[in-house]
């Protein structure tokens, strides 16, 4: 009965629509209803004041008003347990749809009271916030994505049950700032295309797979890195010193993959991004309607080139 009285309660519920950052919980969005354990105790605390009524007991009559006046300070004191509270910021680092978004909440007070036993609830995760006093603390959720672009958050639940747990008091946070998903990355994609013609390049490196040459040992080589039978025969310890492919620089061209759909496109650039940055190779992203992005390589050139293909117009030829 609570769970649809509240269902209920949440459809006519501040705020109806999505608001910017920071904003303050004030008195009028802040909802309170008693909990299960807050209707046994009613049903209890009224069971008392009934039978102390009926048989003249004064002390257990005394008791029971007590134990109401009890039970509805705590209503109140729910309610200032978010009244006040204020909402700075929402920010997540952007992921691969279908991976979750890690959301940081910020969240601070501007009163001396304390906020402890708040949690916060997005959708059916929910994650129990720092205790609040003079610093201001961030919570940490997993929100579910599934599809590229940017991401509009739903209402947060922010509640608490403290001090006694006989009452529930609530309020949501619509945010109105929009998170950016990048494109799923295709699953077992093929290697990076190489561009026609271009030669074989290499460089010098102790974790490379084919040997260069030997030369002599430098205090702090690595131990396995030295040649020991050509070291025997010279009388003079040498090392191993490997070669590393390097390619050229790499174009990730749409028009390139004409065969495959819209969506199998970004997937497949997607993980060649992917690709690149774990190979170290500089790579060039052409897009229709786009100017060409890099070449280059690193986080800042990732994340210009995910985020091109996230907002990439749907159905796009």
């Amino acid at each position: 009965m609570l769970q649809r009285l509240r269902a209920r309660l949440a459809l006519l519920a501040r705020p109806r629509a999505a608001e910017s950052l920071p904003l303050t919980l004030d008195r009028r969005r802040v909802y309170v209803l008693p909990t299960a354990f807050g209707l046994f105790a009613g049903l209890l605390v009224g069971t008392m004041l009934l039978g102390a009524l009926n048989y003249n007991n004064n002390p257990a009559l005394l008791l029971a008003l007590l134990l109401a006046a009890t039970f509805m300070a705590s209503l109140m004191a729910a309610h200032l347990q978010l009244s006040g509270l204020r909402v700075d910021s929402i920010a997540a680092e952007p992921v691969h749809a279908g991976t979750p978004l890690r959301l940081q909440l910020a969240l601070s007070i501007h009163d001396r009271r304390p906020r402890i036993g708040l949690r916060l609830r997005a959708g059916q995760q929910e994650v129990l916030v720092p205790a609040l006093a003079d610093q201001p603390v961030t919570a940490e959720l997993s929100y579910p994505t599934s599809t590229r672009g940017w991401l509009q958050l739903g209402r947060l639940r922010l509640s608490t049950t403290q001090p006694l747990g006989v009452a529930v008091a609530w309020s949501y946070v619509w945010p109105q700032t929009p998170l950016l998903v990048y494109p799923a990355t295709e699953v077992d994609g093929p290697p990076l295309p190489e561009p026609a013609g271009t030669s074989r390049q290499t460089r010098v490196d102790a974790a490379g797979e084919e040997l260069h040459h030997l030369r002599a040992y430098r205090p702090g080589d690595p131990q396995h890195t030295i040649a020991w039978k050509p070291s025997a025969r010279r009388e003079v310890l040498l090392v191993r010193e490997y070669e590393q492919p390097v390619g050229v620089e790499v174009t990730l061209d749409w028009t390139t993959l004409a065969p495959l759909t819209h969506e199998a496109r970004i997937r497949r650039l997607t993980h060649w991004i992917e690709l690149a940055e774990r190979q170290a190779r500089r790579y060039r992203l052409r897009l229709p309607g786009h100017a060409p992005i890099g070449p280059a390589l690193g986080p800042a050139h990732r994340h210009q080139c995910l985020r091109a293909l996230a907002l990439l117009p749907k159905g796009l030829a």
